[in-house]
């Protein structure tokens, strides 16, 4: 079977390709006219070279050191000295599909033809991808002014045969018993002569070229939008399943009560609540006899929360669109007009407040959907079995389920403070202004990960509390869901192991198996 492509031109790389580049382990290619672009700007920067000019990082060093000027025969070890001394990242390495991601964006960055780097050394970074010669990079040490420098160092690092990288098959971790088998980390030298590929040795620029950008924070971002979205409609998913639960009304979702308050997000949220519960028995039992006149807040708002986390997500990843196919390193080369511009373009700023909103925003869906949690496992509120247990008191049936959605959501709330607001000065206070933008997408994947768990939990107990309704069935995106579910866990009739439950629903929401099969009966927007 012929292996699909990714084109790769410097302005066409969406959100939507990079999942499927992920996912399918694509080849990365540069197409012709991305070619042309990078040789006119690396021509532009040798005739430079020849003529001795003043230029950052070219023939200057750099930060503080940008008055100093270089002599010619220093210009390759200026960039390999960049790399060494740029590489002193600490912390716990990026999780590798995130680094992978990052190779891509500079890769699609260099594509603009902006940088003045050697299309042979932007191959090698091609080679590397499409062998999965993945780079070891650490986590810690960027602070998104400059770009993140540190982190692409350690990319770099790589490159030039002094750093480490991992092997991956075929775009993934073999696994044997739950554990990364091929966890072993090689030198860069040995992984990159395993694939016959040279490390390369920086020339002019280049060195500048590859670390200047905003890749590890937009890595994250771009994962984080891709999961965000759907996401968004598991956490639809979830509170119609609690609806279910507990027997509530659906006449907040009306279609003519928010069109008088017209956001797309709470109008979207609405449609899919009434699609997802649609015929279900559950609902149509007590729809005559309901004395009560609405629902708890958790219920009967989740169109105004959920579509307010809808509009942000939109917002979010329509700024990280930008950003992936931006020039963003410094100075950037425009070979028409024979210039060199040294300007900002690698700060982090609109990353940084991208992702704290993200981050907030995704908050919310856990914040709300744990109170549901809550509400279905407290019998005072439910009018369910106490704790959804059958035989309560012998068995603490969900109890505790309930306990680690609260302590996930309470440490979202830690992590939703914004890391944009502060900024530390660097470089002899050159670089005054800092974004944090690594640090602020860092943490919403830490918060998207803790709601991929909360929603986890909400869907297991929903899946508990309609047990409770039999022989009644849900909704049409309700049925289909618990469905899904119970091909994983069975109804709890006595108290087990939750952690197992837990992480087989989890399963389901990671590998998108809930949302698809939700998706085969009706289409969610």
């Amino acid at each position: 079977m012929k292996k699909q492509i990714l084109k790769i031109d410097g302005n066409s790389l969406s959100l939507k390709k990079i999942e499927l580049f992920l996912n399918n382990n694509l080849l990365v290619e540069l197409t012709p006219e991305a070619k042309k672009r990078i040789n006119k700007s690396r021509a532009l920067v040798e005739k430079w070279i020849k003529e001795d000019k003043v230029i950052y990082g070219v023939t200057t060093g750099f930060g503080e050191f940008a008055n100093v000027k270089i002599s010619p025969e220093d210009l390759e070890k200026l960039q390999e000295n960049l790399i060494l001394s740029h590489a002193v990242g600490t912390g716990e390495f990026l999780p590798p599909h995130i680094v992978k991601i990052m190779m891509l964006l500079r890769v699609n960055a260099l594509a603009k033809g902006y940088s003045g780097i050697r299309l042979s050394t932007a191959q090698l970074l091609i080679d590397m991808m499409n062998n999965n010669v993945i780079p070891v990079i650490p986590s810690q040490g960027s602070v998104g002014s400059s770009g993140d420098l540190v982190q692409l160092s350690h990319l770099v690092l790589a490159m030039i045969g002094k750093g480490r990288c991992w092997i991956m098959v075929d775009g993934r971790w073999l696994m044997e018993n739950g554990k990364r088998k091929n966890e072993k980390i090689y030198s860069a030298k040995v992984a990159l002569n395993k694939f016959n590929l040279n490390p390369v040795k920086l020339g002019a620029k280049e060195g500048l070229a590859l670390i200047n950008g905003t890749q590890m924070m937009t890595s994250f971002a771009a994962y984080v939008c891709i999961r965000a979205k759907k996401l968004n409609k598991i956490a639809d998913i979830s509170a119609a399943l609690s609806l279910e639960a507990l027997r509530g009304t659906d006449k907040a979702f009306d279609s003519k009560l928010h069109e008088l308050r017209p956001y797309n997000g709470q109008i979207t949220t609405a449609r899919n609540l009434l699609a997802l519960i649609k015929s279900s028995e559950i609902r149509k039992s007590h729809i005559e006899n309901d004395l009560r006149v609405q629902d708890a807040y958790s219920l009967r708002c989740i169109p105004q929360i959920h579509g307010a986390s809808r509009d942000a997500i939109d917002y979010v990843c329509s700024r990280v669109e930008i950003e992936i196919n931006s020039a963003n390193d410094n100075p950037l080369i425009f070979p028409d007009t024979e210039e060199h511009i040294e300007g900002g373009n690698f700060h982090g700023q609109p990353m940084a407040l991208a992702m704290d909103f993200m981050g907030i925003a995704l908050s919310e869906l856990a914040n709300v959907s744990e109170r549901r949690t809550e509400r279905m496992v407290n019998g005072a509120l439910s009018g369910l079995p106490r704790f959804l247990a059958k035989k309560g008191g012998l068995n603490s049936g969900l109890m505790i389920a309930q306990y680690t959605a609260a302590s996930l959501v309470s440490e979202n709330k830690v992590l939703a403070h914004p890391a944009s607001v502060d900024s530390i000065p660097t470089s002899a206070n050159q670089e005054d202004h800092n974004s944090m933008g690594s640090i602020a997408s860092q943490k919403c994947y830490r918060i998207m990960n803790n709601l991929q768990s909360v929603l986890s939990i909400e869907l297991l107990t929903g899946a508990q509390g309609v047990e409770f309704h039999k022989p009644l069935k849900c909704g049409q995106g309700t049925e289909a869901a618990y469905k899904e579910i119970r091909k994983v866990v069975a109804p709890m009739n006595e108290d087990r192991i939750l952690y197992d439950d837990v992480q087989n629903v989890l399963g389901l929401v990671k590998n998108d198996l809930l949302l698809n099969s939700v998706e085969s009966k009706i289409k969610l927007k």
